[in-house]
């Protein structure tokens, strides 16, 4: 049961975090995603057969965190009207929704505490702080598709070569790292508890 819940905490963050793309760079002079029907909270114009079903169902197996991604939002940068800074605004958009979720539902989860509420209630609001923590530092990693791509090609002048190969092969090398680097988590995860504690006033393992 804990694990269909958290699936589902997941899969609204990740909607959230991709509608939050289109409606920024829409805001900015770009059209793409609502013609596309993109601004919408249907879950079935979103997710994505492997980022939002089979990699989230995997780590559910194998006993991981949840992570996962739904369909990049389609947006043409040609259509910007702030043509220097808007590709990195709307690549910011998606884990900023996220840490945006988080903060609120950190502050509810003080106040409920404050207030003397626990069990059930607590561990769900838990849950959807940890995971949109989760989801906005894993989309910060530099590696295509992830967000964090998008905001280093906007920072350092790279070339186009270098771009089109780390394209072609970023999405391998990420679920390289999921399955095969551990490791990689355990730095995730402690950062992730360094921001929890602050956002809840609580440890991450007492409030899950």
């Amino acid at each position: 049961m804990l694990v269909i819940f958290t699936l589902i905490i997941l899969m609204f963050s990740i909607m959230i975090h991709e509608i939050a793309h289109g409606a920024l760079a829409y805001s900015l002079g770009d059209p793409t995603a609502k013609y596309m029907g993109r601004l919408t909270l249907n879950p079935l114009k979103h997710l994505d057969p492997v980022g939002s079903v089979l990699v989230p169902l995997s780590l559910a197996f194998l006993g991981a965190p949840l992570i996962g991604w739904a369909k990049p939002v389609p947006i043409n940068p040609n259509n910007f009207r702030d043509k220097k800074w808007g590709e990195l605004k709307v690549s910011f958009a998606g884990p900023g929704s996220n840490l945006f979720i988080a903060l609120f539902f950190g502050i509810l989860l003080r106040i409920l505490l404050y207030l003397g509420f626990s069990g059930t209630f607590i561990q769900a609001t838990g849950y959807i702080v940890f995971i949109n923590l989760l989801l906005a530092l894993f989309n910060l990693i530099p590696i295509p598709p992830l967000d964090g791509s998008h905001i280093l090609f906007s920072l350092i002048p790279s070339s186009e070569q270098f771009r089109i190969v780390l394209s072609r092969y970023g999405f391998f090398i990420l679920i390289f790292i999921i399955f095969f680097f551990p490791w990689f988590f355990d730095i995730l995860f402690y950062i992730i508890r360094s921001i929890f504690l602050v956002l809840t006033g609580i440890p991450l393992v007492s409030a899950l």
